[in-house]
């Protein structure tokens, strides 16, 4: 089981509907690839409106109508494989979306229904995802999972601690199956000890066999339990690999400045400020603000080597 997408591109169109060439076009993914494997977990790390949340919801097949996709996105299990940006919806809605992929959107807690129990949404939940399973031990399963006990199905969410919503969250993107589990910032709000409760819980579920993608800027909390490491910057990715390796020797000049900016890194902010997706600037996009750029060739191919692949050229020995 794995999730491999290839080239992935995204724009919106903001003028009148018709053609992605007319009125102005946001950029919001360039170019992206990477691979999601069973057992591991990638974090997907960069500046908020980088583009992260929006390649997530493409996984899914999540898009307003104004949007344009290019590329392509393999889901694939044993002999079985589907292209998802060209399957039709009853493919994704009865296939894909909560019984091979499981998706834990942001604040999760906001996304349960306020006058239902959380058992109620499960077992509702399981009947769709899983029509030939017991609904009930379905979301049993489910929440012990994530670490909760069985009064906490007779609870509403606002009965809920954050800790526990969040983790109800998860709850309710694991309750059809999936083999994959997408995140997406979801530890955003949370003190830190619930931040840190949380990725522990996603890296559990990668060491118990899932494919886990976690879209976050926390690069603390990263830094604990990735096992792969993805650096996101206005809309194209330039850096990737193990994430203990890019920690401790970042290639990127745009990877150096985030880990400059942590606590433990001098809290050095990276200066001047991303560019506007509506005018990304050909070449390298961070080049206006890299300390290093008159040795820049202007090259922001992402290319590989090794076990690991760089948008900086030439790439570090």
């Amino acid at each position: 089981m794995s999730l491999r997408v290839d080239r992935l591109s995204v724009r919106f169109w903001l003028g009148p509907r018709g053609s992605i060439d007319s009125g102005e076009v946001v950029s919001a993914v360039s170019d992206v690839s990477f691979t999601l494997r069973p057992g591991r977990l990638l974090a997907l790390v960069g500046e908020s409106g980088c583009g992260k949340s929006v390649l997530t919801s493409t996984l899914v097949g999540l898009l307003p109508a104004n949007a344009d996709v290019r590329g392509e996105v393999w889901w694939s299990a044993g002999a079985e494989r589907v292209e998802l940006l060209g399957a039709p919806e009853p493919v994704l809605r009865d296939r894909i979306r909560g019984r091979a992929i499981g998706l834990v959107p942001q604040s999760a807690a906001t996304h349960l229904t306020p006058v239902r129990t959380l058992g109620g949404q499960l077992r509702e939940a399981a009947r769709v995802l899983r029509p030939s399973s017991d609904p009930g031990a379905a979301a049993l399963a489910a929440i012990a999972q994530v670490g909760l006990d069985e009064a906490a199905l007779e609870k509403y969410p606002h009965e809920l601690s954050g800790g526990m919503a969040q983790r109800a969250g998860v709850a309710m993107a694991l309750v059809g199956g999936p083999e994959v589990i997408l995140a997406d910032e979801p530890t955003a709000g949370l003190d830190r000890e619930l931040v840190e409760q949380t990725m522990d819980l996603l890296a559990g579920l990668a060491r118990a066999g899932h494919a886990v993608l976690v879209v976050t800027h926390d690069l603390r909390a990263v830094r604990r339990v990735a096992d792969d490491l993805a650096v996101m910057y206005a809309s194209r990715l330039v850096e990737t690999g193990p994430a203990g390796a890019l920690f401790d020797r970042p290639w990127h000049p745009y990877t150096r400045g985030l880990l400059g900016a942590l606590p433990d890194g001098g809290f050095r902010p990276i200066p001047g400020d991303p560019p506007e997706l509506t005018r990304l600037p050909d070449g390298c996009a961070f080049r206006p603000r890299c300390p290093v750029s008159e040795d820049c060739t202007g090259d922001s191919e992402l290319r590989a080597h090794g076990d690991r692949a760089v948008a900086c050229h030439p790439a570090p020995a």
